[in-house]
């Protein structure tokens, strides 16, 4: 992607997304994130409350970087990072509607690939109120050496340099991956053997933003009352459908610094959140 094709990126433009969606999508997203009969509040109509990193699959314009329009190449994009912005408690059922924009594509050189960060606000479809906000970075390794233009990630999160304040195991079940991708991520890799032999892992891959959706899950199960208002961090590792977690979590003044680990690996790192 070369020239004018980086003025054609930060051109593209998006249709609107308009998403209805009910109580049960509110619990299907919660078990796909590992919500259970212990987690009644995410899962138990009477007591129901929106995980807020559901604001991830609010309105989502789906896999756009495989449309044949959008000048990257789509066999080595990789997820980067999410961040998600709340400015209130996530309805548990609603009419909302956003639409997509690359803001900013940042070049790593010739053969290292580029970020392309993208952005949408998700608006209740009746007033217009502001719901969430959701930056998304994809790492593109096939497009290096296209150059930079638009916003600029913000610097990640940084660990603190002590022992963490809490560990959290979060278990993964072997169905997760299967179950959220009825959240609309169809993408075979995290469903079909083959696929993802063919893609250089041994079995298909947990989706990145129900990894997210576990770390949230249970840094909130741990704060009982706080509410969600950032969270950010960077996907570092896949993570296979039933491998157990490991949540390492520092305090902060604003809420909580954190970091995750599987098969000895860190498969999120520079995670933040901010809490109220």
């Amino acid at each position: 992607m070369q020239g004018t094709q980086l003025d054609r990126l930060l051109a593209y433009r998006f249709d609107p997304v308009d998403h209805v969606y009910t109580a049960r999508d509110t619990i299907l997203y919660a078990l796909g994130c590992g919500a259970g009969a212990g987690d009644l509040d995410l899962v138990y109509e009477p007591r129901l409350h929106a995980l807020p990193t559901m604001a991830t699959v609010l309105a989502y314009p789906g896999d756009w970087y495989a449309r044949p329009d959008v000048p990257i190449d789509p066999q080595y994009v990789v997820h980067g990072s999410e961040r998600i912005e709340l400015t209130c408690d996530l309805p548990t059922a609603a009419h909302v509607q956003a639409t997509n924009r690359i803001v900013g594509v940042q070049d790593k050189g010739p053969g290292r690939g580029a970020l392309v960060i993208s952005r949408r606000e998700i608006v209740d479809a009746g007033t217009g109120a502001r719901l969430a906000t959701v930056i998304q970075r994809a790492f593109c390794r096939g497009d290096g050496g296209l150059g930079s233009m638009g916003e600029a990630p913000p610097a990640p999160a940084t660990i603190p340099d002590r022992p963490a304040d809490q560990v959290l195991q979060v278990e993964t079940s072997a169905r997760a991956a299967a179950i959220y991708r009825l959240m609309g991520d169809w993408n075979p890799l995290h469903i079909d053997p083959d696929f993802a032999r063919r893609a250089g892992f041994a079995a298909p891959i947990l989706h990145g933003l129900s990894t997210y959706g576990h770390a949230a899950r249970a840094i909130l199960g741990a704060r009982p009352g706080a509410r969600l208002r950032l969270m950010d961090c960077r996907f570092s590792a896949p993570v296979t459908p039933g491998d157990t977690l490991e949540v390492q979590v520092w305090d902060s003044a604003d809420g909580c610094r954190f970091r995750m680990f599987g098969n000895g690996r860190t498969v999120i790192d520079n995670g933040e959140m901010t809490l109220v």
